[in-house]
C-alpha cells in the first residue's frame, strides 16, 4: 500500500495557529542527508495516514521538488483537545535501512483456550525491526490459531517476517503462550471443639499461675 502525502515549504513567520484553524498541520522534515524544512500538511489527510500507517510505514511527501521517503518520527497532540498540533518526519536515505517498533495483531481463535480452558498470555506486543524501508511492515500478524496445547508457545522464530528483516532480540523470546489457571487449594476444616479447649487449657494454666 502505497501512502502519499502533499506537503508545501512553510513560512515560519506564520503564525502557527492561524494555520491549524485553517486545516493546515504545521511540520518539519530532516534526515540524515536532509537539512532540517519547516513544512506542513492538510491535517485531515496526515489523521487519515496517521490511522492507516501510525509511525511503522513509509510515507511518500510530495510538493518539496523530489519526491522523498519519509517516516512519522513523531506526532504531536493537544493535551485537552487530542487533536494533531504538529508532526516530524524522518526523510530516509536510499539505501538506508531503518529501525521501527512495529507492532502486532494477534488473530484467529485459539483451540487450548477454546477447549481446553487454557489462558492466553500475550507477552509481547510490538517487535523492533530493521529492515529497508520498501519492506517495512505496518504490523506484524499473531496466528494464536497455532496455540492448540496447554504447553503452546508463539517465538520471534515463528513470526513471518520480511527477509531483509533484522530483530533486536532473541528468536527465542516468547511473543504468545498459552498457560492454566491454578485452582485454589481448599482450607482444612477447624476444629471448633479443639479451639474451645485449647482456649480453657489456657485459662486454667492463668489461674494456676495466679495462685501460685
Amino acid at each position: 500500500m502505497e501512502l502519499t502525502l502533499a506537503a508545501a515549504v512553510r513560512d515560519t513567520t506564520s503564525n502557527t495557529k492561524n494555520l491549524r484553524e485553517q486545516g493546515t498541520l504545521p511540520a518539519v522534515v530532516y534526515g540524515r542527508s536532509q537539512e532540517s524544512t519547516p513544512i506542513s500538511v492538510n491535517r485531515k489527510e496526515f489523521e487519515k495516514i496517521y490511522r492507516q500507517a501510525g509511525e511503522s510505514a513509509v510515507i511518500t511527501l510530495t510538493g518539496l521538488g523530489a519526491a522523498k521517503d519519509v517516516l512519522i518520527h513523531e506526532a504531536t497532540v493537544h493535551p485537552v483537545s487530542g487533536a494533531f498540533i504538529h508532526a516530524d518526519f524522518y526523510a530516509i536515505e536510499k539505501g538506508q535501512k531503518v529501525t521501527v517498533s512495529v507492532p502486532f495483531v494477534f488473530e484467529g481463535v485459539s483451540p487450548a483456550v477454546k477447549d481446553k480452558g487454557g489462558i492466553l498470555t500475550k507477552v509481547m506486543y510490538e517487535l523492533e525491526l530493521e529492515c529497508e524501508p520498501k519492506d517495512l511492515p505496518h504490523s506484524i500478524t499473531v496466528d494464536i490459531s497455532k496455540l492448540v496445547e496447554l504447553d503452546d508457545q508463539i517465538k520471534v522464530s515463528d513470526l513471518s517476517l520480511p527477509k531483509t528483516a533484522e530483530v533486536s532480540v532473541d528468536l527465542d523470546e516468547v511473543v504468545a503462550m498459552i498457560s492454566v489457571a491454578e485452582e485454589e487449594k481448599e482450607s482444612e476444616p477447624v476444629d471448633i471443639s479443639q479451639i474451645g479447649s485449647s482456649v480453657e487449657r489456657g485459662k486454667k494454666e492463668e489461674a494456676e499461675e495466679a495462685a501460685e
